[in-house]
């Protein structure tokens, strides 16, 4: 993570103005728990069996978990129409998140990719910290389960907010997307807002060199910017946790790059796989490869003396070190998973 967006542009602090009008703003504590439209509907509590047994074995459990799914939906609309829930200053709106957009990232993360999680006890339960993890797929799908990894699977359910590209916030629909799930500017003014406020924060400094590699150089780390991210971890004195994620290079190889299209489109590539564009749409699906996401020990940065983040020989030595311990992690959930697809 750098001052500069992914696009190589200078980024500013993301925008406020795009939240949805009516929602009331508060500024939301990392120990928050996430919604429960069905607790919010008064209908908390396990659901009972109501009716006999049928011919296939199923209760009238089915009837009220089917009931309280209904209730928890129209509670869900409830609030919306009435700006009954919490926006945050950056956009993150925790009940919309919750309902809408992770119950699908679930079904990816636990039955496509069948993602196995490690180390995520080295995650804090409370306080800033930061998530440094390599970046590969051609399309952004790691950070997405890197997220939903963290949020389902945390003892404390924390939710993490991502550093992403200008060109993903200047989408349409993408970047309100983006915001309503606290993702914000790839920026060094709001990634230490956010730690210093006691977030959880993802950042993937490869960018687009990485996400967009050929699939021959697949699991070789690219540069690692200029440190920004050790910058703001330095000032924010918060841990930075190496992510290394092994799965995400197989879900779409890249196997080549449409540059006239990619000019034209104004995309860092244009990519072409084994199914895309061949198969059209059907291109789109991605394969369903194993993956395993392991979360390091914590690299500490509170003990630097005050100016060390102006020292390039501290800022660059732990840049190194992150990366180095990211790349030697790769190399050996690779031997663990073995097959890319099969495990």
């Amino acid at each position: 993570m750098t001052a500069r967006g992914d696009s190589g542009r200078p980024t500013a602090p993301s925008d406020r103005a795009d939240r949805p009008e009516g929602a009331s703003v508060t500024r939301l504590s990392p120990l928050d728990p996430p919604g429960d439209p069905a607790t919010a509907a008064g209908l908390d509590g396990p659901p009972r069996a109501t009716g006999p047994t049928d011919a296939h074995g199923a209760t009238g459990s089915d009837e009220a978990g089917w009931k309280r799914s209904v209730a928890g939906g129209l509670a869900f609309l409830r609030r919306r129409l009435t700006g009954d829930y919490p926006v945050d200053e950056f956009g993150y709106d925790p009940d919309f998140t919750d309902t809408v957009l992770l119950p699908p990232l679930r079904v990816l993360f636990e039955k496509y990719f069948r993602v196995e999680t490690l180390g995520l006890e080295n995650i804090p339960a409370t306080g800033g910290a930061l998530l440094v993890a390599n970046h590969s797929g051609t399309v952004a799908v790691d950070a997405v389960m890197v997220g939903v990894a963290v949020h389902d699977h945390h003892p404390q359910s924390r939710p993490v907010r991502m550093l992403g590209a200008d060109l993903i916030f200047e989408t349409p629909f993408l970047g309100e997307l983006n915001r309503k799930a606290g993702n914000t500017l790839a920026c060094n003014e709001d990634a230490e807002r956010l730690l210093s406020s006691g977030e959880l924060v993802s950042v993937f400094p490869e960018g687009f060199k990485g996400v967009g590699k050929p699939y021959s150089q697949r699991y070789r780390l690219q540069r690692f910017g200029r440190g920004g991210f050790v910058a703001a971890a330095l000032r924010t004195g918060v841990p930075i946790i190496p992510v290394s994620i092994v799965g995400a290079e197989e879900i779409y190889p890249l196997i080549g790059n449409i540059k006239p299209l990619a000019r034209a489109f104004g995309l860092p590539y244009f990519p072409v796989t084994p199914t895309f564009p061949l198969l059209g749409p059907l291109g789109a699906i991605p394969l369903p490869s194993k993956w395993i996401i392991e979360f390091g020990e914590p690299i500490a940065t509170d003990h630097y003396p005050e100016g060390a983040v102006d020292d390039p020989a501290v800022v660059f030595g732990l840049t190194d070190e992150v990366r180095e311990t990211i790349q030697q992690t790769l190399y050996r959930l690779l031997l663990r998973r073995g097959h890319p697809f099969l495990g």
